[in-house]
């Protein structure tokens, strides 16, 4: 070996220091080399967006490249403090080549940590609305409901959402917490109906068919005030009175399950529309267009045709 160690550098004639800074940017090399070669196997395991792999593979190439330089510059040039500046830029530019990535990741341990949804749950993050299938580190899954569909039924469509949006935009959870959603129904009778009975009638089909709900739902109150402040007074389903341009509104509300919104609308509004079918006096409303004859169908004294004379 010191016949070898001898020899080395007569050959090549480099000194023993060269020698050692050589060998040493050759081990920092396939260090990096390798380093990469596992991230990128990762990242092509659990990432199936051709444009994030591209993105990924650029950006771990020039990453690499940029602490090779470092490192490698490091052995040949001395200077502790100057290694450690040059080490906080790549170190800020790292961050701002991988904004999207780290934020992805950050968004991850802020589900995770947090637990804002899990997989099950109804949610609604700015514009999209679904049922969370799935969560993984860079992004989680929902199986669309509405957009086009009424009533927050499925589209069939699969919405990947990078995890970022959860530190941005504003999560709904329908099934965390209450477990339960308010749904009302107007319901527009004449003015000339008698609307009345028809908020007795409403009060009693709601109570029918909601009050199952308004029960369990107080249980759920109950478990739920442990960890967030809510409280409520009424939880028995009601019917509420107004006036509207075309005749009375009576506004159902009731309790329900999230999934549950549209089958528990359908068994009202059926039930709504045969009990009314029974009772000549009351009538749905509807905008009409009405003529008004002053002369015929005016109060006395206030025909056109009247003449007011003064005193």
């Amino acid at each position: 070996m010191e016949t070898l160690t001898d020899w080395l550098p007569q050959l090549t004639k480099l000194t023993p220091l060269i020698q050692r800074n050589l060998f040493t940017s050759l081990v920092i090399i396939l260090i990096l080399w390798l380093l990469r070669t596992i991230v990128m196997s990762i990242v092509l395991r659990r990432v199936e967006d051709v444009r994030l792999r591209y993105r990924w593979r650029k950006t771990s190439k020039g990453v690499a490249a940029a602490f090779g330089v470092v490192l490698v510059g490091s052995v040949w040039f001395e200077g502790i403090q100057y290694l450690a500046s040059i080490l906080v830029v790549a170190a800020v530019g790292l961050l701002i080549a991988l904004k999207d990535v780290v934020t992805a990741i950050a968004g991850w341990i802020y589900v995770i940590w947090r637990r804002p949804f899990n997989v099950g749950d109804r949610i609604q993050i700015g514009e999209h609305a679904g049922d969370v299938i799935d969560v993984r580190i860079f992004k989680f899954t929902l199986m669309e409901i509405g957009n086009w569909v009424d009533a927050d039924q499925s589209t069939g469509r699969l919405l990947h959402i990078p995890n970022g949006l959860v530190l941005s935009e504003v999560v709904s959870n329908y099934s965390s917490g209450f477990q339960y959603i308010w749904n009302e129904l107007p319901v527009m009778v004449t003015f000339e109906s008698n609307w009345k009975k028809a908020k007795t009638i409403l009060l009693e089909i709601v109570t029918k068919h909601a009050q199952h709900s308004s029960e369990a739902a107080q249980k759920r109150i109950q478990e739920a005030s442990r960890r967030f402040m809510i409280f409520y007074s009424v939880l028995t389903p009601t019917v509420y009175t107004s006036i509207a341009d075309s005749g009375v509104r009576l506004t159902i509300r009731y309790l329900c399950e999230p999934r549950t919104r549209r089958g528990t609308s359908e068994t009202i509004w059926e039930d709504v529309l045969h009990q009314f079918a029974a009772h000549k006096d009351i009538n749905f409303a509807y905008p009409t267009r009405r003529f008004y004859d002053n002369q015929r169908e005016g109060e006395l004294g206030t025909s056109p045709a009247t003449v007011v004379a003064d005193s």
